[in-house]
């Protein structure tokens, strides 16, 4: 695998990636999408959606307001305890998250913990620390003409309430079997003290979560369920080795508040072990939350028993950017080329996730002949697959070089057999192998 600093160069150089603002010298924790990095980031949404949603009968999407009524994060309990451990070197004013400068340590971490480790401030070197305090990371703004506190507001800081606050209107409209979820997909924002490890930890991402409402009595049948399929959706869609990904059973102490069971999918970045993504069984901790907080009744009476209850529930949570990063740091390869003293870079993505299918080129742009064929090829191509690129710059080496890093699993090239048998060139991605077929057989 390769190291981060590769991926990120890569990233920029190609397209996929570049930080937030950057004629302006960059902002902390923020990074935008170039074309590549979009088409990429659409195909795993889209992967994920049909998975999860389109395929399948029990899973119903949303897609609620990134604003919501204030009281949403009094009931989640966010105002209170979504919050990150915050330490400050009096020596240089660096802020950082106490449990993330010395091993061994969780968000719960105490002043005397901290101080037994005698850790050094990463800036200036100095073991000279305040206090720890919790750091509410939900980013405040205000509704309306008037700033006070009548008008405060967040941007939400996940998903998932979006989903619970709708649970009802689904219930109503659509009155599903039990067990049933409700799918969305969308930008969620945390004030990060210390946004590190590229787009692993941001303050703006983009969140793929299921909230899956089921029977209490049910949840650890579903609970495994959703395991399996978690792990196939990473193997068979997202393309990743299972051989890079742990589950870890996460302590009571280190769970979030409303979870009794959470696994977390850890996978083997290029900087090391951190987490993928989440699944965590809820219990019925958010729908007891509004009703409480709301008034109204969260009750679902099973249509088949008449047995009436608030249901449980069990949440797989993703966020787009890191599964982005695993998927280009499982993809990332750097070979020798054959017969050559020198390697290649190749993304090894697969093919239903990589920006394009196919590239077409003509073996030499100045011969008007083969230009005219190749665009042809070309517009065949792009109607029928729509991901197809054309690429007549440099020498054809050079071609298939910028195509692996890029991840184009085919390269099509026209030459001036083409004119005389209608064949084309098709050179693979992956093992460099080159056969020759007609087009209209791709």
């Amino acid at each position: 695998m390769a190291n981060l600093d590769s991926i990120v160069s890569l990233c920029k150089r190609r397209g996929f990636i570049f930080p937030g603002s950057d004629v302006y010298g960059g902002f902390a924790g923020t990074w935008d999408f170039g074309p590549l990095g979009v088409m990429l980031k659409k195909n795993i949404m889209d992967t994920w959606w049909n998975y999860w949603v389109e395929k399948r009968d029990d899973i119903y999407g949303v897609d609620a307001d990134i604003i919501m009524n204030p009281r949403t994060w009094l009931a989640s309990g966010h105002t209170e305890t979504f919050a990150d451990p915050l330490i400050e070197c009096k020596a240089c004013h660096g802020r950082f998250r106490a449990d993330k400068l010395a091993k061994g340590l969780n968000e719960s971490v105490t002043d005397a913990e901290f101080v037994r480790l005698h850790v050094k401030c990463p800036t200036c070197g100095q073991e000279a620390w305040g206090p720890i305090r919790m750091f509410n990371m939900m980013f405040k703004t205000h509704v309306g003409p008037v700033t006070d506190d009548s008008s405060a507001a967040y941007l939400r800081p996940e998903t998932a309430q979006g989903i619970f606050v709708n649970y009802k209107n689904i219930v109503d409209a659509f009155y599903p079997d039990i067990p049933f979820g409700i799918a969305q997909q969308g930008k969620a924002f945390r004030n990060e003290i210390s946004p590190r490890d590229f787009i692993l930890r941001d303050r703006e991402c983009t969140q793929m979560e299921i909230e899956y409402f089921v029977d209490p009595e049910a949840w650890e049948t579903e609970f495994e369920q959703l395991l399996k399929e978690t792990d196939d959706f990473l193997e068979n869609e997202m393309g990743l080795s299972l051989e890079k990904i742990n589950h870890l059973e996460v302590d009571a102490k280190d769970r979030a508040h409303y979870s009794k069971r959470t696994v977390d999918f850890m996978f083997d970045y290029p900087n090391g072990e951190e987490e993928l993504m989440g699944l965590a069984y809820r219990t019925d901790f958010d729908l007891k939350n509004i009703e409480h907080e709301s008034g109204k009744s969260m009750e679902y009476r099973d249509k088949n028993t008449g047995k009436t209850f608030v249901p449980h529930v069990i949440e797989p949570s993703i966020g787009v950017e890191r599964l982005v990063l695993a998927v280009l740091a499982d993809a990332y390869k750097e070979e020798p080329i054959d017969g050559k003293d020198e390697t290649r870079t190749v993304l090894k993505l697969p093919e239903n996730l990589a920006p394009y299918k196919f590239c077409v080129s003509p073996l030499l742009k100045n011969k008007p002949e083969l230009v005219e064929k190749a665009q042809e090829v070309y517009r065949m191509l792009k109607d029928k697959y729509t991901f197809v690129t054309w690429d007549d710059s440099g020498n054809i080496g050079k071609r298939y070089r910028k195509q692996d890093e890029i991840g184009t699993p085919k390269c099509i090239v026209i030459d001036f057999d083409t004119l005389e048998d209608g064949t084309v060139t098709v050179r693979d991605r992956d093992t460099a192998t080159q056969i020759r077929i007609k087009p209209e057989e791709l």
